[in-house]
């Protein structure tokens, strides 16, 4: 084995990290970058995949001048992503046709909804796991062919590929000779069939892609091909890839049945994983390839919730109310719980359960005397609301959690985690290590480097740093859960 360090690329959705492991899984050197956001119309976002890739180089450089390593030092390369993202490039150049789709984007709502009058989602969901909606890739890139002057006739020809941002950094990386992807992430294009684990030939017809524009799907650890770039200084393997929340749930350990985490980036997503069983949700959870490991699948059930820490990033950079998302939680513990102002940041529609891409935002309930705390901490709870919703359909889905393992940037907030306690009635345990998505790339890339020997070696590494009790009365939680509901009910596109 070469090496004595995994590095770990995390492309996010509002920011690219590289982190840098040793083999007990413990940090030795970070390092981040935030890149634009692009609003072209309501609804529409987008991302410079350039940007992205600029970003991805500087702070592989800078993580590796910090830890003082090598190409030699690093035993293999992890990447993680933001899902659903899509982007196009020319095979000859490896230049992109147009930005980056990214999963937040609603412009292919008319068109979905036009599948679903045709009948089409059944048979969508039953072979994807997934709803019928724009978040996924396969609508966005049916837009990218047929609104980008040229691209399917040049798709048809085969001089493009499409890729999710893992694709994309591989084929960079590897400098154009490779284009592939994990089942995590194939699962999420509604593309790909969870149970046969191939794409699909009639959702291909469907959404009219062309099959040579696709990568080829691997296990999440798998050796997919060699990196070499300046920021790296050398040759390095890539060993692993998954998604950014199947990652996490690799990270927070959830290697068995009924563990369940919930990650609070630019989204909230809560995983729970249900080992061999692909479930069906009566409740429009989605299906997903939790993970594949020398080729045994095992799938997780899934809610998303579009916004959560951008919130934040919202109060912050459009309405100026805070400095940082840090000072969110000295006002929420000056303010205390808000009963009377509500916050629905459905900024790009509304995700699991309600599945609602016209829906937008609301601020409920001002009155002469409320402020800026008010609105700050009724934001800080509407994240842990949405929660509450996923956690609500999964119990009735016959899967209720029994501890919720928390991670990302946000979880460092105790008034927000306790909360969130508190409003779900369960026990939230934050790790050690709360950059769980980067964790779970690099002990990918170690299970292929056999640096880890299994599964329960990378379990036995992870840490709880402190746990959160119920502590609200049911009085309070009923009633601030009824104004939420009410709250909803008012901003979505059939009220």
């Amino acid at each position: 084995m070469r090496g004595r360090f995994l590095l770990a690329i995390d492309a996010g959705t509002s920011s690219t990290r590289t982190v840098i492991y040793d083999h007990q899984a413990r940090v030795v050197s970070s390092a981040q970058q935030e890149f634009a956001q692009h609003y072209p119309q309501p609804g529409w976002v987008e991302h410079d995949p350039e940007e992205i890739w600029t970003a991805v180089q500087a702070v592989t450089a800078e993580a590796m001048q910090s830890a003082a390593a090598a190409a030699s030092d690093i035993t293999g390369i992890g990447i993680t992503n933001q899902r659903e993202t899509t982007v196009l490039w020319e095979r000859a150049s490896g230049r992109c046709i147009y930005n980056a789709i990214v999963w937040q984007d609603r412009r292919t709502a008319s068109a979905c909804d036009a599948m679903k009058a045709d009948g089409a989602e059944a048979m969508i969901t039953a072979r994807t796991g997934l709803r019928l909606d724009p978040y996924f890739s396969a609508s966005k890139i049916s837009w990218l062919l047929d609104n980008v002057p040229g691209a399917r006739e040049r798709a048809a020809a085969g001089e493009l590929a499409f890729g999710t941002i893992d694709s994309f950094i591989l084929w960079r990386l590897s400098k154009g000779r490779v284009h592939a992807t994990d089942a995590s992430n194939a699962s999420r294009t509604m593309l790909f069939n969870i149970h046969t684990q191939e794409w699909d030939e009639e959702l291909l017809a469907l959404f009219a892609v062309p099959r040579n524009l696709l990568p080829e799907v691997h296990d999440c650890a798998h050796r997919f091909g060699d990196a070499d770039c300046a920021a790296l200084g050398g040759t390095v393997p890539v060993l692993g890839i998954a998604g950014d929340q199947q990652a996490a749930l690799i990270g927070q350990a959830g290697f068995w049945r009924g563990m369940t985490k919930s990650t609070y980036g630019t989204g909230c997503f809560v995983l729970a994983n249900s080992a061999g069983e692909a479930l069906q949700s009566n409740n429009q959870l989605l299906t997903t390839v939790a993970s594949r490991l020398d080729g045994k699948v095992c799938y997780g059930l899934e809610g998303s919730v579009f916004v959560a820490g951008s919130a934040l990033q919202w109060l912050r950079d459009e309405l100026g109310l805070i400095r940082s998302a840090a000072e969110s939680e000295a006002i929420a513990r000056k303010t205390g719980v808000v009963s009377d102002v509500c916050v629905v940041p459905a900024f790009t529609g509304l995700g699991a359960p309600y599945w609602d891409p016209y829906a937008r935002g609301a601020i409920l309930g001002l009155t002469r005397g409320s402020g800026r705390e008010q609105i700050v901490t009724a934001t800080l709870q509407a994240i842990a609301l949405q929660t509450s919703d996923l956690i609500e359909a999964m119990t009735d889905d016959g899967f209720a959690p029994e501890v919720i393992r928390v991670d990302g940037g946000m979880v460092q907030n105790n008034w927000f985690l306790q909360f969130l306690a508190d409003i779900l009635k369960l026990p939230v345990e934050r790790p050690a290590n709360v950059e769980s998505t980067a964790l779970g790339a690099a002990c990918l890339a170690g299970l292929c480097a056999g640096v880890y020997g299994s599964t329960d070696v990378i379990a036995s590494m992870w840490q709880s740093e402190r746990v959160f009790t119920p502590a609200m009365g049911d009085d309070q939680r009923g009633a601030l859960l009824a104004a939420w509901k009410t709250a909803v009910q008012r901003v979505r596109s059939s009220a």
